[in-house]
């Protein structure tokens, strides 16, 4: 009883509040963006919006990125007008509502939830991981930053992985609206929960006062945030294409009086600060290509999920899943069905979805040995149930890496904060080879891949996500001048917002690769040019940021 009171004293007493919030929102968020890429692409006649994968992986890429962009406004507004708090208490009721909003008919509904989301998630997501930081500023928390953030990045994969299969319950039951209107729930839920724990940050919620370096309030939205919407739209409006499409080119270009934005933030900056603030935003710059690789879990993990994986359920649980609306029936008898090309693409006629006398998709590559007598019916699992797999893995692996960490800590060799996220690239790099390989065995796609090597793939990134996520927050909490937390916070959002447009772009790349193994060199080579770079600055970084303990 003695040492779980001693342990639980390590930690402030906020944090399962914060933890549980984090939780339900993030179930909320990953619900949507898990079923997000099926149902722009799903035809018409199921619920969907029955757009070109390219099409939709452009939309996936934008949203994503938008998603993470807004944190750089909101968190100046919290930093310098809102406080904390506040600022997530909006946020978080943008996100539900936008969520709720998604259940309604017509793309107008569609792109005002959207924004609703994009908005809010830019007043909730810095500010809730800055007012955790604040809580391990504490002198007796100090030494348990690190392994505090993993704990509370548990959470949100906690969220991350039961809201799958909710998201497979709704929508096979009652259909796409429904499992939208669901994330909402969760978001309201989470909220709820910061409610019941406000006595016990509402300490940590203080402003930082402006510094004389400090850009106005006035200034940044007249010369960061209007040129960024001025130039976004010339970007969006140019004849043809600079990067691919007119969002790609849109969000390229309005990033960049933003990016101006924190480059002047360092070069105004007082000696004492200039060298964390250029020691993190070179970690930002070479964390986007981490993320352009890690979030095309959305995109073209799913169409491999989706596509080329044998979802056949267990005998053993099939009746059970079918009974309980977690399995997807498909039965191999022709029958009118939506119209594929050989990649797995709807075919169209002046823009509508074909159909054909035929059997489902799903049996289009599976091998003869598994394919069902004539009339008989497979069990499927949902293809957003393997969006479950990576937090899964998280949740497990979680206590094993803070308890190898602690373990190296006792014995003075833990490695910087800025050394494990060298490694958490080098080991994200060795996950594309793990689908390399799949696609040889499965011959191209010319056959189903065994699950596994999902399974596989999500363990071996997840372990480098557990060394490079987390440890992004942690070490913004812990270099930043005070003043400017949730601000530097809303710049690492920025970098996972590029990296975020970049996975779409890349992952719209996907009908144009013939061999499918040749798409994920090009993810291998990306990574290990940024293991690279991380670790040639590794001497310097760890020179210029020391860490506060």
């Amino acid at each position: 009883m003695t040492q779980a009171l001693n342990a639980a004293r390590k930690h402030p007493t906020a944090l399962p509040f914060l933890f549980l919030t984090e939780m339900w929102e993030r179930f909320g968020y990953y619900l949507m963006i898990g079923i997000f890429q099926l149902y722009l692409m799903d035809p018409t006649s199921t619920g969907g919006l029955a757009m070109e994968r390219k099409d939709a992986a452009d939309i996936y890429g934008t949203f994503i990125a938008l998603v993470f962009l807004t944190p750089f406004i909101g968190g100046l507004l919290a930093d310098r007008i809102l406080g904390y708090t506040k600022a997530i208490y909006i946020g978080g009721t943008l996100m539900g509502l936008g969520y709720m909003g998604l259940a309604l008919p017509g793309m107008t509904a569609f792109y005002t939830s959207l924004a609703l989301i994009i908005v809010g998630n830019g007043f909730f997501k810095p500010n809730i991981s800055t007012l955790l930081g604040n809580l391990y500023n504490e002198d007796r928390y100090r030494a348990q930053k690190d392994s505090g953030y993993n704990i509370f990045y548990m959470g949100i994969n906690v969220g991350a992985c039961i809201c799958n299969l909710f998201a497979a319950y709704m929508r096979n039951k009652y259909g796409w609206g429904y499992a939208f209107a669901t994330a909402g729930v969760g978001m309201f839920i989470g909220l709820a929960v910061f409610c019941f724990g406000m006595k016990h940050f509402r300490h940590a919620d203080v402003k930082k006062p402006a510094q004389k370096e400090d850009m106005p309030l006035s200034k940044v939205f007249g010369t960061v945030l209007l040129p960024a919407v001025i130039v976004g739209i010339g970007g969006w409006s140019i004849p043809g294409n600079v990067f691919g499409s007119d969002s790609t080119d849109a969000f390229i270009f309005a990033t960049i009086p933003v990016i101006i934005f924190y480059v002047g933030l360092y070069l105004r900056a007082s000696l004492e600060d200039k060298k964390p603030l250029v020691g993190l935003l070179s970690i930002f710059a070479v964390s986007i290509l981490f993320w352009a690789v890690f979030k095309q879990n959305g995109t073209a993990l799913t169409t491999w999920a989706q596509y080329y994986t044998d979802r056949e359920l267990p005998a053993a649980i099939a009746p059970a899943a079918n009974d309980l609306y977690l399995a997807e029936r498909v039965v191999n008898a022709n029958d009118t069905v939506p119209q594929y090309d050989d990649e797995f693409r709807l075919v169209k006629v002046d823009g509508v979805a074909q159909t054909e006398i035929g059997k489902p998709v799903y049996f289009k590559n599976l091998q003869p040995e598994l394919m069902p007598a004539e009339g008989e019916t497979l069990y499927l699992g949902n293809t957003e149930l393997f969006q479950a797999i990576n937090p899964l893995w998280v949740i497990i692996l979680t206590p094993l890496v803070v308890a190898f960490f602690a373990f190296l800590r006792r014995r003075g060799m833990e490695p910087s904060t800025a050394s494990k996220i060298g490694w958490g690239l080098l080991v994200s790099a060795l996950s594309t080879l793990v689908m390399v390989w799949a696609v040889k065995i499965c011959d191209n796609g010319e056959i189903k891949a065994s699950s596994w090597w999902l399974i596989a793939t999500y363990g071996v990134v997840t372990i480098g996500e557990l060394m490079l996520s987390p440890m992004g927050l942690s070490l913004v909490s812990k270099v930043s001048p005070k003043r400017l937390t949730a601000l530097m916070m809303g710049g690492w959002f920025l970098s996972t917002s590029i990296g975020n447009k970049l996975s779409g772009v890349l992952a719209s790349l996907w009908d144009t690769y013939a061999d499918k193994a040749d798409f994920f060199w090009v993810n291998f080579a990306l990574l290990g040019v940024a293991t690279l770079i991380m670790f040639a600055m590794l001497r310097w970084l760890n020179r210029i940021i020391p860490e506060q303990k």
